[in-house]
């Protein structure tokens, strides 16, 4: 398998999740530009189209598992919030972001699904 491109991911080096998708992705020939969200959370003007080509809700991209997540009591704020409260959440932790986020530019995934990353990133 050659180089089929590169992915940008957005992750945490010590996530077993991400190092996992981070396996995958390179058993399959992707390049990987890797994005630490710990070291820094991506920005609103970098979420908004992800969120947008995903065809995901915003709620999809929050890590509820989180410690982040629950300390601020999220699970209850959520609803309430608009669409930029949401996004200008994400953008202020990135340990709030659900990971990894892996994109194309085009196509976009959340979290590591083994089936959905076959149908986006394995054909």
């Amino acid at each position: 398998m050659g180089n089929r491109g590169t992915l940008k991911l957005y992750g945490y080096a010590k996530c077993g999740t991400c190092r996992s998708a981070v396996k995958w992705l390179q058993a399959k020939g992707w390049e990987l530009d890797q994005h630490d969200l710990f070291d820094q959370a991506p920005t609103i003007e970098e979420l908004r189209p992800i969120v947008e080509r995903s065809g995901l809700e915003l709620k999809k991209f929050f890590n509820t598992s989180g410690e982040v997540y629950k300390e601020l009591g999220l699970k209850d704020k959520l609803p309430g919030m608009s669409d930029e409260e949401r996004l200008a959440l994400l953008a202020s932790n990135g340990r709030l972001v659900k990971r990894p986020i892996v994109t194309d530019g085009e196509r976009v995934t959340v979290g590591f699904n083994e089936e959905t990353f076959e149908q986006e990133w394995g054909a």
